[in-house]
């Protein structure tokens, strides 16, 4: 995913996207431990989502602390 997509989400979808990486990193989790997974650079790829997701919220909450301020 990228990061112009995922500026343009609101807060809200943020947070449901972060729910679903973090439950789609879960279930890599397993699949590897467990030798099932095809493609094991999908774990980095989803860590990285995971990542970008974050960095997003996080400026946003900078950015309106320091709006208030």
């Amino acid at each position: 995913m990228k990061s112009n997509k995922i500026r343009e989400m609101n807060d809200k979808e943020l947070q449901d996207e972060l729910k679903e990486l973090k439950t789609e990193f879960f279930k890599l989790r397993f699949q590897y431990a467990t030798n099932q997974l095809e493609n094991p650079m999908k774990l980095n790829l989803v860590k990285k989502d995971i990542a970008r997701v974050k960095t997003i919220i996080r400026e946003r909450e900078i950015k309106s602390t320091a709006s208030s301020l």
